[in-house]
């Protein structure tokens, strides 16, 4: 009987294996791709982001022309498509997922990544988006400005500390299809955080 039962298992192990993709729903989301953007340049997107820990900005103080050291949150940009996990069913309203909630994560290649001390503490983030027949674009706060205001990132502020913090950032994305059924998707991009220099 115990063989009966290991052999089942076994079974159902490699039959999710096979399928890749867990859980209920009939439905899942690729991401397309991921992109994110400096603060200080919010408009240029890349497939790895150089994260200015504080910028200098110009300002008119008292009627002179100044640099303000100022803090911006960097932007990240997903692109959402919807699939089915039976490719001969087609889709339908009920298999719209709505991606409510997201997680980053912050690791480093040499394996120190402790939060707060060796790199950022991750954090919990909401969004609303609902992929259906077509792709979808949505856009969040990717590094916070909480961030660049507490260790390790602060001390990298004047060259002080370390010169820069290579981390791998894991983005996770919580969803549902239209019946409540859960959907997971996740996506990795490279960051470089460091006082990089300041634009015009």
């Amino acid at each position: 009987m115990k063989r009966v039962i290991a052999a089942a298992c076994l079974a159902a192990s490699i039959g999710c294996a096979a399928a890749g993709r867990p859980g209920e729903a009939s439905s899942y989301l690729i991401v397309e791709s991921f992109t994110a953007a400096s603060g200080a340049r919010p408009d240029t997107f890349g497939g790895t982001l150089a994260s200015d820990v504080q910028t200098l900005v110009n300002a008119i103080v008292n009627g002179a022309q100044v640099k303000v050291p100022t803090v911006f949150e960097d932007p990240g940009q997903v692109r959402f498509r919807l699939a089915m996990k039976n490719p001969a069913s087609a889709t339908s309203p009920a298999n719209h997922i709505t991606v409510r909630r997201y997680r980053v994560t912050f690791r480093r290649s040499d394996g120190r990544n402790t939060p707060g001390v060796d790199v950022p503490f991750g954090y919990d983030g909401f969004m609303t988006v609902t992929v259906g027949e077509e792709p979808v674009s949505a856009g969040f706060t990717l590094v916070r400005i909480q961030a660049k205001s507490e260790s390790p990132l602060l001390a990298l502020i004047g060259g002080g500390g370390a010169v820069a913090i290579t981390t791998l950032a894991e983005i996770t994305f919580y969803g549902t299809d239209q019946a409540g059924r859960d959907v997971v998707a996740t996506a990795n991009i490279s960051i470089t955080f460091a006082d990089w220099g300041d634009p015009e």
